[in-house]
């Protein structure tokens, strides 16, 4: 009986060694994938909306009826703004110092040698201001331009006084027929008035602009104690500076992405029923440099070797491993580094040599496995066929 059942159990022995069957993990096809991987930083800049002061003096000349020079008066300027955009600005200003006038073929006395006669008075010229940038409006907003020009346009109220000048003049003159003062004021005026001038400004920080400044201002007739029948004029020639209150722009920080194709390697499982035909092992070790996957002109010999051997024994099968040296970069960038490696090695024999992706197995090992004691041989992919 127990002779029975041994030779039950050596036949059934046999019979499973006849029919072993083994299983392998293959390549069944391989597929490329885009992924994102940082490229570099960029910065950009916006308009960011801000208060200013300006702070500005110069000289006026009132339209009138003396020599040039001889109605030239000091004038200051001050004002608040707030730019909204790159473009439109509103500032509250107030003028003022002096303006003058004066009389042409002036007689002091009845009979006398006619002269010009000039005098001064004293004003103030609250008002407020809409102002454009032209730059920004025709080049666009550049906050480094080193020059810009704006426009302006406003209006506001006038307010003159201390007209004694022109009145002792008229005092002097009430007992004689010399001359006629029929347009004199005094005390206090407030007379409406109109602007428009441009700026140049001159950029020397963020915070501070040097600005020149012309304007033109119209005011009602008799402003000078003489009627034209037409308004009255002056004309103000400033310099000064312009202080901008906070930041004038945003700057914001953004990484760039670039797309980068990657292989992935899809693997099936067949089943081997046939014996494999055991022939003599070639091993290939493909080197690559620190952060790079692509094989370079002294390695691609050991890849057509590897596709020689495969094609002098078709049943010969090749199993691939990449691997990444542990001493650079991180173990997620060398796991992608290794796969690479691997794939591009894979990408090589089917495409370049042919071979079928059956007969190809893959792995990588990242830096988790070190196969060379000397650390940049382990940037390689390790190929053995057999």
């Amino acid at each position: 009986m127990k002779i029975k059942l041994f030779i039950v159990a050596a036949l059934a022995w046999v019979s499973m060694s006849a029919m072993a069957q083994r299983t392998e993990r293959v390549i069944d096809r391989v597929e490329p994938r885009t992924v994102q991987e940082f490229d570099h930083q960029e910065t950009t800049q916006s308009f960011k909306s801000h208060w200013f002061i300006n702070l500005q003096g110069g000289a006026q000349y009132t339209l009138g009826e003396a020599k040039f020079k001889d109605l030239i008066s000091p004038n200051v300027q001050a004002a608040i703004g707030y730019q909204f955009t790159p473009v439109f600005g509103l500032r509250l200003q107030a003028n003022g110092w002096q303006s003058k006038g004066g009389w042409s073929a002036f007689r002091a006395t009845k009979g006398a040698e006619p002269y010009t006669n000039d005098y001064k008075f004293k004003y103030v010229a609250p008002g407020l201001d809409f102002m454009f940038n032209l730059s920004n409006l025709f080049c666009g907003w550049n906050p480094d331009r080193f020059f810009n020009v704006t426009a302006f346009l406003g209006g506001g109220a006038n307010i003159a006084w201390d007209n004694g000048e022109v009145n002792d003049i008229a005092k002097s003159l009430q007992n004689t027929d010399a001359y006629l003062l029929d347009y004199l004021w005094d005390g206090t005026k407030v007379r409406p008035f109109g602007r428009g001038g441009l700026q140049f400004g001159f950029r020397l920080s963020d915070a501070v602009q040097f600005m020149l400044e012309g304007n033109a201002n119209i005011i009602s007739d008799k402003y000078n104690s003489k009627k034209a029948d037409n308004p009255d004029w002056y004309f103000n020639a400033l310099a000064g500076f312009r202080i901008n209150l906070g930041k004038v722009r945003n700057v914001e920080h953004h990484d760039v992405y670039r797309d980068v194709v990657v292989y992935d390697t899809i693997y099936k499982t067949v089943v081997v029923e046939e014996p494999v035909v055991r022939v003599e092992p070639l091993r290939r070790d493909i080197f690559f440099l620190r952060n790079k996957t692509d094989i370079r002109e002294s390695e691609a010999q050991k890849v057509a070797d590897i596709a020689d051997y495969l094609n002098q024994y078709p049943e010969a099968k090749v199993n691939i491993v990449g691997y990444a040296d542990v001493q650079t970069g991180n173990a997620q960038i060398n796991a992608r580094l290794a796969r690479q490696r691997a794939d591009v090695v894979v990408k090589a024999l089917v495409e370049q040599y042919g071979i079928s992706a059956d007969r190809i197995s893959y792995d990588s090992k990242g830096d988790t496995e070190q196969p060379f004691v000397e650390n940049d041989q382990n940037r390689v992919s390790i190929c053995i066929a057999e």
